[in-house]
């Protein structure tokens, strides 16, 4: 080192020392002492040890080292404690954090120098017969030893633990621990012991247990004779931490409702078995979720026919910026097809996912495009030059108010897009053709749901009439589902933001109820149906109970911590045009069917001859290049007799026709 980088080092740590000590000392700037600290503390206090015993014999008037071996005797007992303290890294563990492994290094340290003595003392006694130590005295000594070793580590954790937890107390959230299993118990643990605390644990509530006596951890157990929020009451806890393993989905979700309806804060954490790094177990406790409070049943996948159809193959998915979309990239990453060409028109969610996939570490060839679906040529050479082999098709406009100002776009891009897609993947010979609908397409109400039902008319069409001339035919399958939560313009995204800017948080109607599911579980289920499609389905997705939107909003605002109508408010803007109080996910006329998937059914509906289709979308988009608002909306209900618009400047067109 050189003598400007000494004088450098010397300043640095002359200016550290004055702040240090213009601030004092405060144990909650100590981090942790270092090991030759702890080494040495460790043989000062065996030498204590060793001189008090010493004394203590020397009262009774008995020598514990023979006088004239004195020096050596008590020299060969301090050098072997520096050695087996090194040996057995007594002084590695951070003080604060000791453990019942720390009790066992030092009991192991203490037994091999208490053996070694012995030792000693057997050969000086054979070879020179003479007695150097009294081995009571050596034993009393090594238990003296591990005594004061053990209880100034416990001493200094429980003075951590006290202070720690003193300066915090009025910030910590008195909390209960839902469950009393091993799951439940490690999480106690790791709660008590983690620094800065968060929770004042006041007990374990478990529903199994039939006597209160009982304590855990120090901890009492309560056993759930009432409802979960009148117990928290009469204990003033604040908070539930959900650890039980055993608990069904139905009663967690009763658990959460009741402590929701009370304001009372919920937590829940995932099982130990699913931890990949159990020291970080206090920081996987997080709060509830909207999307944890779906009464919904994992779904099961039939991975080997996925792989079978995805693996190794050239697959194509548009709109793969969007939130759908994008799900969809990741997953059928998952079963290493051979290239992935990713498509989209939004230039800056295209790169960002880009650059998501580029981190990961797999194989597979990812081309970006940056595309238009409504630019045919375009298309074209990208057929041509990637050859796919299947196509997720999930581009589309979907913003229901948008698009019953905007319909020639909606047709432009969800009816003409989707007949440009169609078209080159028969024309080249693509296996298989997955469109991503929406239950908006049943008996629409909306324009954005009847372009829709219009792109279903023309896959299903296509389908069955290429079928006649040749059975080897680009198989052509719709998905049909609800409402995706958490994805772009739904209405978890909006909510949490309005929550975030202290409300109102606005629904169009009270009495509005949707089906929801996950990004995930939608996309699952498409790659599922894509796999098993033979051509001219359309899958609808079980989407389980009806959700409804004003009880949606509450829960999230209690699940923000607030109360709903006094901290947040709840402001009921009316219902958008186009928009539909329910939901379907048939229309009158159709029936459905089961598959070997009990979440996916088929819907029967009427299928219309190819010929019309084309012709009456021929129409429509020459009525689009127009720009004329009612002659495309009448085209629309001419081709899509269901379609009844509703609050909206539509209206006026279904009257006419009635």
């Amino acid at each position: 080192m050189g003598k400007l980088e000494e004088e450098t080092v010397k300043s640095v740590f002359k200016q550290g020392f004055l702040l240090r000590s213009r601030e004092g000392f405060n144990l909650k700037n100590l981090g942790y002492l270092p090991r030759w600290v702890i080494f040495l503390i460790d043989i000062l206090t065996v030498t204590f040890s060793g001189v008090v015993t010493f004394y203590l014999f020397k009262g009774l008037g008995l020598e514990y080292f023979d006088e004239s071996r004195k020096v050596m005797a008590f020299g060969l007992y301090v050098g072997l404690n520096i050695f087996f303290f090194w040996w057995f890294k007594t002084y590695s563990g951070i003080i604060r954090h000791s453990s019942f492994i720390d009790a066992i290094k030092i009991f192991f340290s203490q037994l091999a120098v208490f053996l070694v003595m012995l030792a000693v003392k057997i050969i000086f006694s054979v070879a020179l017969e003479e007695n150097i130590f009294i081995v009571t005295a050596l034993l009393i000594n090594i238990i003296f030893n591990f005594c004061l070793l053990f209880l100034y580590r416990v001493l200094v954790k429980q003075i951590f633990e006290v202070y720690f937890k003193g300066i915090q107390s009025g910030q910590l959230v008195n909390a209960l621990v839902y469950g009393a299993d091993a799951n439940a118990i490690s999480v106690t643990n790791a709660l008590m012991s983690e620094i800065p605390t968060r929770f004042k644990l006041l007990g374990f509530i478990d529903k199994y247990s039939l006597n209160e006596s009982k304590q855990i951890l120090g901890l009492p157990i309560i056993n759930q004779k009432k409802k979960i929020s009148v117990i928290m009451k009469s204990l003033q806890a604040e908070a539930l931490i959900i650890a039980d393993k055993g608990l069904s989905k139905e009663e967690q979700l009763a658990i959460v409702d009741d402590c929701l309806e009370y304001n009372l804060k919920v937590y829940t954490v995932p099982l130990i078995s699913n931890w990949e790094n159990q020291k970080e177990i206090s920081q996987k406790i997080k709060s509830f979720q909207i999307e944890d409070l779906l009464d919904r049943k994992p779904i099961v996948l039939d991975n080997k026919m996925i792989s079978a159809q995805l693996n190794n193959k050239t697959i194509m998915i548009t709109g793969a910026a969007g939130s759908i979309g994008s799900e969809i990239v990741r997953q059928v990453l998952e079963f290493n097809p051979k290239t992935v060409i990713i498509l989209d028109q939004a230039e800056t969610p295209l790169h960002e996912l880009t650059l998501e996939i580029q981190k990961l570490l797999i194989q597979t060839n990812i081309v970006s495009v940056v595309a238009d679906i409504r630019d045919k040529s375009g298309l074209e050479k990208l057929f041509e030059l990637y050859r796919p082999n299947l196509i997720y098709h999930a581009a589309a406009y979907k913003h229901v108010p948008l698009m019953e100002d905007n319909p020639s776009q909606a047709i432009l891009v969800n009816v003409m897009g989707t007949q440009n897609l169609a078209d080159l993947a028969l024309a080249f010979g693509v296996e298989k053709f997955v469109m991503v609908s929406t239950d908006k397409a049943v008996n629409p109400s909306n324009v954005m749901g009847a372009s829709k039902r219009i792109a279903e008319k023309y896959v299903q069409s296509l389908y069955f009439h290429e079928l006649e001339k040749n059975k080897e035919t680009t198989k052509f399958i719709t998905t049909r589902f609800g409402n995706v939560l958490g994805s772009n313009g739904s209405v978890v995204p909006l909510f949490s933001k309005q929550i975030a800017e202290g409300g109102p948080v606005t629904i169009t109607h009270k009495e509005i109820i949707r089906f929801f599911m996950t990004i995930p579980e939608a996309c699952q289920l498409v790659l599922e149906a894509g796999a098993m499609g033979n051509g001219g389905e359309i899958y609808m997705f079980d989407m389980g109970k009806p959700v409804k939107i004003y009880d949606l909003a509450k829960k999230m605002i209690r699940l923000a911590g607030y109360v709903p109508d006094s901290d947040i408010q709840i402001k009921v803007v009316g219902l958008r045009p186009g928009e539909k109080l329910y939901e379907e996910l048939l229309n009158d006329t159709s029936k459905t069917l089961p598959t070997h998937h009990e979440k996916i059914m088929v819907a029967q509906e009427e299928i219309d001859a190819f010929e019309k289709v084309s012709e009456a979308i021929a129409d429509i988009m020459e009525a689009s290049s127009q720009y004329n608002n009612h002659l495309i909306v009448t085209k629309m209900k001419a081709l899509v007799p269901e379609f009844k618009s509703l609050n909206s400047i539509f209206e006026i067109l279904d009257k006419k026709n009635n």
